[in-house]
């Protein structure tokens, strides 16, 4: 879910990171974009712009705003760097405000996706069980991961 709801401006091309905000503990944190990603990123935010862009010319555009940021910053909801990341393909009516804009995508959608994919691909795992497992030790090394635990 994290995922979904990353904004425009959390992604930085020129550092190569990206900020997850309100993550695991509400906490935010810095993760890396990888370099085989920022092209394909680059051209799908090409297209998400064109679609904010029209959106705007329309009269909508507008993304809800997490805790008062929509009363402290009036124009924010229309900027682009709120934008989401992985806008929906539709518009619909925000229920606490009671305007249309365009949400993120519905979990469910990339739920299916993933399906969709392991399926296409004839694995015989289910979803669940493509969680990424890191190990320290085996990444970096023993003594690096020993000297990052202290």
């Amino acid at each position: 879910m994290e995922c979904l709801r990353l904004r425009v401006k959390d992604v930085d091309f020129s550092y190569g990171q990206i900020t997850v905000r309100d993550g695991k503990g509400e906490k935010d944190r810095l993760t890396m974009l990888p370099g085989k990603l920022r092209q394909p990123l680059m051209r799908h935010l090409q297209k998400v712009k064109a679609v904010h862009e029209e959106d705007l010319r329309v009269g909508y555009g507008e993304v809800f705003l997490p805790y008062a940021l929509a009363r402290k910053y009036p124009g924010a909801p229309r900027q682009w760097g709120w934008q989401y990341l992985f806008p929906a393909p539709k518009r619909s009516i925000d229920p606490r405000s009671n305007r249309q804009g365009r949400h993120h995508l519905s979990e469910s959608t990339i739920q299916k996706a993933v399906r969709d994919a392991i399926r296409k691909s004839r694995i015989a795992k289910t979803g669940s069980e493509f969680r990424i497992k890191r190990d320290p030790a085996k990444l970096l090394g023993s003594a690096v991961a020993r000297s990052t635990q202290t």
